[in-house]
């Protein structure tokens, strides 16, 4: 493996943008926008293409084809051609991502805009796992946590640009420039790739699919984002139910077989890195009891929509600033971050019941405050210890299984939050939220959500717990 010379130990995360390794930068960090900010585009301009186009009933599938193709695109960074460089996989995730915008922007039918969407889907899921599998050989390994670091101030940036931008489209017809805005970008990035990214020479000893797991994989994904979206709850409950076994169908698949979906040890309890990726898993699927805050604070703090929107950001914003509070920790004080992160995560999620789940009919100042501060810790938390995480498994992960193992970051990410979102619509479905509705059926959903979803955190903290004898020092 070949790396770029070693910085100094005392790297800050603006080394990230220093001569040598400035191109780098801008190319993966730019690969993770588009991913990021599109994201949140889509979110916003999706009622205005549903006006103009039509085809309500599949609304819910513009997202849920996104997703179950973004973990397609970043399984592809492990078992793309044998021979294929990283930097020309990176071209084949941008031109993708091109092709997907192109077709959405033309399309006229909202049958198309998914077909635009899934292939879209793809690109993303593929230059998102590419920011992660190229840090060990566009940076020297100091610079492998700030690199994380940078990803995650993305995603918080992208909050505040995506609806700013999806905002300004969002009228008539005008919601095509959405997607063929990014356009020129995807294919710039894809033209240069190979000039301003490192190969990544094919360091792999296995290539072969492992197509049981994937099937397995994508079929949860599905039934899950299904899940979050239908209004039956009865339906919802048993869609996760089926979500569920077949996760755990393919982790007894994935113990039996050669060919592998994850790194070796990646479903062994035994193992460090299965409870790194169960930490992210859970720290993700915590976090997306977010999707109906802004609701709970119109509802019963009576805040307006623009006010809840910025509120909600605040956790975007929390997990940025965190990332680069504990930049520059290693070692002890590195797991340290970790395991007060899950901890302050948990602690932020459930004080929620007690500020959130609360009648607020005259928007008390004393109340909002607190809900502000527990939001902005509950992203502090994950930030703190998210790209230590990631560095623990390009650490742990051997050395001809690295790409893999940076495309389970991806695919946790994804499954936490698509199971995360699923749980939280059945929790406040069956608690309240619709029947008997109101004040205090919206205050029933709260205290429930709010309480179930510091479980996942404790999880995210107890497996942090275990790394402390079994991970290295770095």
């Amino acid at each position: 493996m070949s790396t770029p010379a070693s910085a100094a130990p005392s790297a800050s995360v603006w080394s990230l943008f220093s001569p040598t390794h400035l191109a780098a930068s801008l190319m993966l960090a730019g690969g993770i926008s588009l991913y990021a900010i599109e994201t949140y585009v889509t979110a916003t301009v999706m009622p205005s293409v549903v006006r103009d186009i039509g085809g309500l009933p599949l609304f819910a599938w513009v997202t849920t084809l996104y997703v179950a193709c973004s973990v397609l695109g970043s399984i592809f960074i492990a078992i793309r051609p044998r021979g294929m460089s990283l930097n020309r996989t990176y071209m084949v995730g941008a031109f993708l991502f091109l092709a997907g915008s192109l077709i959405c922007a033309l399309a006229p039918t909202m049958e198309i805009v998914l077909i635009g969407r899934a292939v879209q889907g793809f690109g993303a899921g593929t230059l998102s796992t590419l920011g992660y599998a190229f840090i060990r050989y566009a940076y020297p390994e100091p610079l492998w946590g700030k690199a994380s670091t940078l990803y995650a101030a993305i995603w918080g940036i992208s909050t505040f640009i995506g609806p700013t931008v999806g905002g300004f489209f969002a009228h008539d017809s005008a919601w095509r420039y959405a997607f063929a805005i990014i356009i020129p970008f995807a294919l710039a990035m894809g033209t240069l790739a190979p000039w301003l990214l490192p190969e990544g020479a094919d360091d792999r000893t296995e290539t072969k699919a492992p197509v049981r797991q994937m099937v397995l994989l994508i079929a949860s994904v599905l039934m899950v984002s299904f899940a979050g979206t239908t209004e039956n709850v009865s339906l919802r409950m048993w869609l996760v139910v089926a979500a569920v076994a077949t996760i755990a169908v393919m982790i007894v698949v994935e113990w039996n077989v050669p060919v592998r979906l994850l790194p070796r040890g990646g479903v062994n309890l035994k193992k460090p890195i299965s409870r790194v990726y169960i930490a992210m898993f859970m720290l993700l699927a915590a976090l997306v009891c977010d999707i109906y805050i802004p609701y709970f604070l119109q509802v019963l703090h009576h805040v307006t929509p623009l006010i809840s929107g910025y509120l909600v950001a605040l956790i975007a914003l929390g997990w940025t600033i965190g990332a680069f509070f504990s930049a520059n920790l290693k070692g002890r004080t590195m797991r340290l971050a970790i395991i007060c992160g899950a901890a302050l995560e948990a602690i932020a999620t459930g004080l929620l019941i007690f500020t959130m789940a609360r009648d607020n009919p005259d928007s008390d100042l004393t109340l909002l405050i607190a809900n502000t501060v527990l939001l902005f810790g509950m992203g502090f938390g994950v930030g703190l210890g998210w790209a230590h995480l990631v560095t623990y498994v390009l650490k742990l992960a051997d050395e001809d299984e690295k790409d893999k193992a940076s495309a389970g970051i991806t695919t946790m990410q994804s499954l936490g939050s698509a199971f995360g979102a699923a749980m939280a619509g059945v929790t406040v479905n069956s608690t309240g939220l619709i029947a008997p509705g109101g004040v205090a059926g919206n205050i029933s959903a709260a205290t429930w959500l709010f309480a179930l979803f510091t479980l996942p955190a404790l999880v995210a903290l107890v497996a942090s717990i275990s790394l402390r004898k079994t991970a290295t020092d770095t």
